[in-house]
């Protein structure tokens, strides 16, 4: 509970950000993942391990809880004669390589292959993603697509484009980031969360300021009328593009319901009445946002 709307919005942050805990356990996971994929590629393999990297949205410190996937993003060198003879043309054997390899060197009883990566599970729900990459020349990263080719992309280059804004301007673009999460969250989830990402990036992309709640009802003006948006590492073209119409509709739709109740809210806020702003905010960002008292 919380008597101002700044006061809120502060105590929503606070809750609603990954606990140090959370953060332990990740960081657990991620080494014992590292040893296991260390031991599975030696050195003297055709197969060598290079690196691994913490990527999404917990690698970008966009995540809010509750986290319930660690995203790893696992560098290997595949020797050139094998990779031109078994997996240039088939990802998938690539992927259930990694897969053999991982369920002999790892200690985790359930490890499976999920489309594009290997999925390692844990009693306690937060899995863990090993999306196994090769390096290209020219730039970027191969990654299985789950059809038997392979996906260029660059969590690399996205991390460094959402920093690069952060660095620039005068507010937190990633706790904008978390808000805009959970209202998607609250309404229907319409949006990936990388696509949202992007989105928000877009928008602050050289200016912010450090009023929520005048950024999140700048961001739903800007974007409720246009929900295309590149993918900043140049691979994956417009990001909009997998929604089908009527996810489009509904999502404009959304989208336009927030502007309207976040004019509202800040309307109400400029008079004093901070608990029907919080009313609506509450609306907006779902029950997770504190109530007035």
């Amino acid at each position: 509970m919380a008597l101002t709307v700044a006061s809120a919005f502060n105590q929503f942050d606070d809750d609603i950000k990954p606990r140090q805990a959370t953060w332990d356990k990740v960081y657990e996971r991620r080494d014992a993942v590292v040893k296991a994929l260390q031991s599975a590629f030696p050195a003297t393999s055709t197969i060598t391990y290079k690196s691994t990297k913490i990527i999404g949205s917990l690698g970008r410190r966009t995540a809010s809880r509750p986290v319930s996937d660690i995203d790893l993003l696992t560098h290997l060198y595949v020797d050139p004669d094998l990779w031109s003879r078994s997996y240039r043309d088939n990802s998938t054997d690539f992927l259930y390589r990694v897969r053999r390899s991982l369920n002999n060197a790892s200690t985790v009883r359930k490890i499976g292959a999920r489309g594009q990566a290997v999925r390692l599970f844990y009693t306690d729900g937060l899995e863990v993603d090993v999306a196994a990459v090769v390096k290209y020349d020219s730039g970027g990263y191969g990654i299985p697509d789950g059809s038997g080719r392979w996906l260029t992309t660059d969590p690399v280059k996205h991390e460094d484009h959402l920093n690069e804004i952060n660095n620039r301007v005068d507010g937190d673009i990633k706790k904008i980031i978390r808000f805009a999460k959970q209202w998607n969250k609250a309404h229907s989830n319409y949006f990936g969360s990388f696509h949202l990402e992007a989105l928000v990036a877009r928008t602050f992309e050289w200016s912010l300021g450090t009023d929520s709640r005048d950024a999140l009802e700048d961001f739903f003006r800007y974007n409720k009328g246009n929900l295309s948006v590149q993918d900043p590492a140049g691979y994956s073209g417009d990001l909009s593009d997998g929604m089908s119409w009527t996810t489009r509709f509904a999502a404009q739709t959304a989208m336009e319901r927030a502007w309207e109740r976040a004019v509202a809210a800040n309307r109400a806020e400029i008079n004093g009445d901070h608990k029907e702003a919080m009313r609506l905010w509450r609306i907006i960002l779902g029950d997770k946002f504190p109530t007035y008292g």
